[in-house]
């Protein structure tokens, strides 16, 4: 089954403890599709300035991932420069150039329009409602969303949320929406906005699900080297998404094992900066990891 994922394709100059990166292939819809591409087909939409190289428009090719809507503007492309102390759950933003995407409106072409799983990425929340106004009968919507939105636009933001099946955000930003400390009661305040499904990342601890069918909980994969965490969140969604994509299946039990899927494809995206640790995976890896995390949780019932 098709997925469709609408976000930013950017260039990300990134440094942490462990070294730095320059102008590297980024954004929330680059990193979800490499993820997603390893598991269903993708179909991307967003946007690029002039100055983007086809290099890169190869490699998403490469990935057999759809590039009919990757929009091209008269400009630069978008830009993020950021920075990791130790505490790599927490990024420094530094510099943030729009360029482009300050004026980027989906456009969803017409192929596209029948996909059965749909992707918001962290764009304007009016955005992606308009997104949601031009598909015509998703099985299955999931979005993100980051604090920026949550303080500059609520009511919009809420006002989406009504029509999505499922949103993942980050810990402190599922307290900042719910203005609530504690994360149950944010939890059950946030699915009382429309959602089905609540998804708390929370970096190198894992996530949490909240749902109608309770709470569960996946660690995160324990790495000797995490170079660099940009994208991990988008990662982890992008193996979510294109799990369930491929099994065409959103039952409680299919959303769990899509998690550590997520997971998974996020562990090997921090192992090195940009996409270097998903680009040149196959199937066969992915699956031992995925087996190595059942045996990290797995205990006897005695």
């Amino acid at each position: 089954m098709s997925l469709l994922v609408v976000g930013s394709v950017a260039f990300d100059s990134v440094e942490t403890p462990f070294g730095k990166a320059e102008e590297v292939l980024g954004g929330s819809a680059t990193y979800f599709s490499t993820s997603a591409s390893y598991f269903t087909e993708v179909k991307l939409v967003a946007v690029v300035g002039d100055d983007f190289p086809e290099e890169h428009v190869d490699f998403l090719k490469s990935r057999e991932i759809d590039v009919k809507g990757l929009q091209r503007s008269s400009g630069k492309t978008f830009r993020w420069k950021g920075r990791y102390d130790f505490d790599l759950n927490q990024a420094h933003t530094l510099d943030t150039q729009l360029n482009v995407f300050a004026s980027f409106k989906p456009q969803i072409p017409e192929e596209y329009k029948d996909a059965e799983y749909v992707f918001l990425a962290n764009i304007d929340p009016v955005l992606q409602l308009e997104v949601l106004k031009q598909v015509r009968k998703p099985k299955f919507v999931a979005c993100d969303t980051m604090n920026f939105w949550i303080e500059g636009k609520p009511d919009e933001l809420k006002e989406t949320l009504k029509y999505v099946d499922l949103l993942t955000i980050n810990e402190g930003e599922a307290r900042e929406l719910a203005k609530e400390p504690n994360l149950v009661l944010a939890a059950k305040k946030i699915l009382s906005y429309g959602p089905k499904t609540l998804i708390v990342k929370r970096g190198e601890y894992g996530s949490l699900m909240f749902s109608d069918s309770g709470i569960f909980s996946a660690p995160a994969y324990p790495l000797e080297s995490v170079f660099d965490p940009t994208g991990a969140g988008d990662s982890f969604a992008g193996g979510f998404m294109g799990y369930l994509s491929n099994i065409g299946n959103i039952s409680d039990g299919s959303i769990r094992q899509a998690i550590i899927f997520g997971s998974v494809m996020a562990s090997f995206n921090v192992e090195d900066f940009s996409l270097n640790g998903m680009k040149d995976l196959n199937y066969k890896e992915i699956e031992e990891r995925f087996k190595e995390f059942k045996r990290l949780t797995h205990f006897e019932d005695l």
